[in-house]
């Protein structure tokens, strides 16, 4: 990196609209559309990632002397632990019994987004390795400038973790469950490569949402109407009321995101009975990857959340020659139908000393056995012997 009145300087930044589009997404790159600078200001616009919604925006830039921006990192101080997926309550309950105060805590991450992608966002050409460095040094800094206890950087690259490692984070594992094409040219070239259980399993799944007529049809960017959303929001609430309590997205990050330029990446698995709308799911695409991201229904349908978010998606990707499909957080009973556990990545600084021992200890025990969990699904994976054998 340069150095004298050459060094990069550091910025934070109090919304995506303080920076341009175009210099964030020099920096994120186009593959993965959740740390492109449409869909965080989407997020910050609509109100869904907010600071009445406990996100404050606290974004890092690092500009050269002459103004161009070499790196970024979406960053927010908060004020609980909603939104994350890499769940911390237990160490906030443990800190604050002890007498601590954990919040406010700074996350490097994407709201409400389980997905892994870059954090650290460094422009190509660049020195990474140094650029990377100065951003989790410039969080440490803010943390204390702020009053946070911690930074935590959630569903980063591998290489980001282990560069977050030898910058003083801790080290956390997970597990998520995606489906791999293996140059699949159709849903049966799928089924092929199943045991002869698992491929009657998902036949039988199938089969029992076409006996009841259901339509499903796939929408992709401009096929999406503000009456679509309207439906999906509606449908997701209700989901969301019946099992968590708690949404995220407001109806109006909907329509800015079909607004946005990364419209064309929306995609909707929209399912009807006899006209009426009975269910949707809402994915991303990304360069080569099809993100599931929510689910949303009416009255329960036998097998209609397996076919739309698990085999419309491994179609859709099939079809269009995607790599893979990220079929979101949690859920084990994913591995029978052929999405099989990869590991997440998190990276957490403690600023008590104490207290981040107790956390590394936690955590070292944790890891082998997320590993050792990961090994196991993966030996009773779904797919014949000689294909788990391969991918293991």
């Amino acid at each position: 990196m340069p150095d004298g009145s050459d060094q990069p300087t550091i910025t934070v930044l109090t919304a995506m609209a303080d920076i341009a589009a175009a210099a964030w997404d020099a920096c994120a790159g186009t593959g993965n559309p959740f740390i492109r600078h449409a869909f965080l200001d989407a997020l910050e616009t609509s109100g869904s990632a907010a600071p009445a919604t406990g996100w404050l925006p606290r974004h890092l830039v690092v500009k050269r002397a002459d103004g161009a921006v070499l790196a970024a990192a979406p960053l927010y101080l908060k004020s609980h632990s909603y939104g994350e997926y890499v769940f911390d309550w237990g160490w906030a309950e443990a800190y604050q019994r002890s007498g601590g105060r954990y919040y406010p805590k700074l996350q490097c991450a994407v709201p409400f987004s389980p997905v892994t992608g870059p954090r650290l966002l460094v422009r190509p050409g660049e020195d990474a390795v140094g650029l990377r460095r100065m951003l989790a040094a410039a969080m440490i800094q803010l943390a204390g400038q702020m009053d946070a206890g911690s930074v935590h950087v959630t569903f980063p690259t591998c290489a980001e973790y282990e560069g977050l490692a030898m910058a003083g984070f801790l080290r956390r594992l997970g597990c998520q469950y995606h489906w791999s094409n293996d140059g699949y040219d159709s849903f049966d070239a799928f089924l092929g490569a199943l045991s002869s259980r698992k491929r009657k399993l998902i036949r039988k799944e199938r089969e029992a949402v076409a006996r009841q007529n259901l339509v499903l049809t796939t929408l992709v960017g401009a096929d999406i109407k503000a009456r679509h959303w309207d439906v999906f929001h509606r449908f997701h609430q209700a989901v969301v009321d019946r099992k968590w309590g708690r949404t995220y997205v407001n109806r109006d990050f909907f329509d800015r995101l079909s607004a946005s330029p990364l419209g064309d990446q929306v995609v909707l698995v929209w399912a009807e009975d006899d006209g009426q709308p009975v269910g949707a799911a809402f994915n991303m695409l990304g360069d080569d990857t099809l993100y599931g991201r929510s689910w949303g229904a009416g009255p329960h349908r036998e097998f209609l959340h397996f076919e739309a978010c698990y085999y419309r998606a491994i179609d859709f990707a099939i079809a269009h020659r995607l790599a893979r499909v990220e079929a979101g957080a949690q859920g084990e009973h994913k591995v029978s139908r052929g999405y099989l556990p990869i590991p997440t990545y998190s990276a957490h600084w403690i600023a008590d000393s104490r207290f981040r021992a107790a956390v590394a200890h936690f955590l070292d025990h944790e890891r082998p056995l997320v590993e050792e969990d990961m090994a196991d699904q993966l030996r009773d994976g779904p797919f014949r012997k000689d294909e788990n054998a391969s991918r293991c």
